[in-house]
């Protein structure tokens, strides 16, 4: 990224410092231990492969999808990276944002002074995630020296291990068959990126396209954000009534324009951490000798979180969502494939358009009847 006046709008080194220094240390392991972990989960992730696509058929006998890097990484290095992948994705915001900064009275001086504030704000919220990430398929991932990625733009897949380690113990599950289950989840997504060619383009242009709706105005943003808190702490103007829904904070600091683009990327989230469920759970019966005693205690502690604290956290940053796409998602998958057979739910990967709406993932039956029916005619 370009930089006015010798600072980013974003200090980024700042914020893998920051985050690196507040994370939290992982589970007591030995060093033979921990080797031990890490090769056991690349032992998986591999065997994750085949259980994958022999049981989503999304990649046709004889052929061979780009492949992608399966990394295994502790906290700093699931810091690392997603600081590059988010660098690289807000890169054409940030830019419209610093221009905007650079061409205003002592826009330099801010643009220093608010870049290293940014930053350990991003490193803190980065250091509180870092904890609670089982594993990731990062879509948007530059290459670098210590973190490949697969060519051409392609993604890589993380497996962090000391969160692995400390769930498997917090649920008192068979350490064996956890990351398996885990590996089949994260081995979905990647299988998801790489059989559909176009999917990430496609997610790619809808996030730019919701950044691009975004005011650069800092006053707008204050002022959206000033709202979000009195909504927060109920203390909205006098006359006004709470029509947000429970939005977390931030759909609250979102335009309209950018509520209608983040319906459509909810969708599409929804029917990938769906679909993973689906998988992971479909697959794991012949796999994962305790799988049914890992998915009751593992959907317990998503639906508790682990203190009041994450509660509220998870809350503030709509990660409540995410765990509604997990459920909302899953349940599409699953009354599609009853309905049509797991051939006809792949249809869904033959382009945007046969994507489901936001609409059509609360609704199986309707987007059976627009995709499917309508393609038999």
């Amino acid at each position: 990224m370009t930089s006015l006046g010798g600072a980013e709008m974003v200090d980024w080194k700042l914020a893998v410092a920051t985050a690196t220094r507040l994370v939290r240390p992982g589970p007591d392991v030995s060093r033979d231990e921990a080797r031990a972990v890490v090769a056991e989960l690349r032992r998986h992730a591999k065997a994750s492969e085949e259980h994958v696509r022999a049981f989503t058929r999304m990649i046709p006998e004889g052929t061979e999808p780009q492949d992608t890097p399966v990394l295994v990484v502790d906290r700093a290095g699931w810091i690392k990276a997603n600081v590059a992948g988010f660098r690289e994705l807000l890169q054409p915001l940030l830019g419209k944002m610093q221009e905007r900064r650079g061409n205003s009275p002592g826009g330099a001086v801010l643009g220093a002074v608010g870049g290293k504030v940014t930053g350990v704000e991003v490193g803190m919220l980065l250091s509180f995630l870092s904890s609670r990430v089982l594993g990731q398929y990062e879509t948007f991932a530059p290459a670098s020296r210590d973190l490949p990625a697969g060519g051409n733009g392609g993604g890589r897949l993380l497996l962090i291990a000391p969160n692995i380690v400390q769930v498997e113990r917090d649920l008192e599950v068979d350490p064996h068959d956890f990351r398996l289950w885990v590996c089949l989840h994260e081995e979905t997504h990647r299988t998801q990126f790489t059989a559909v060619p176009w999917l990430r383009d496609h997610l790619e242009n809808e996030i730019q396209s919701f950044l691009g709706e975004t005011d650069v105005d800092p006053m707008t943003i204050l002022e959206r954000v000033r709202e979000a808190a009195q909504a927060f702490a109920g203390s909205r103007p006098e006359g006004e009534t709470d029509d947000d829904g429970g939005r977390s904070l931030v759909e609250l600091v979102q335009s309209p324009a950018q509520r209608e683009i983040l319906g459509r990327l909810t969708a599409v989230m929804s029917l990938l951490e769906g679909h993973a469920d689906y998988v992971m759970d479909g697959v794991g019966p012949q796999v994962v000798p305790s799988v049914a005693e890992i998915r009751e205690k593992f959907q317990q502690r998503r639906a508790k979180g682990a203190s009041r604290l994450d509660l509220a956290l998870r809350k503030l940053l709509g990660m409540d969502a995410k765990l509604r796409q997990y459920k909302d998602g899953e349940k599409f998958v699953r009354a599609v494939v009853d309905e049509v057979g797991m051939d006809g739910f792949n249809r869904v990967w033959t382009s945007p358009n046969t994507l489901p709406t936001k609409a059509e993932i609360a609704k199986p039956a309707d987007w059976v009847a627009r995709v499917h029916r309508k393609g038999d005619a």
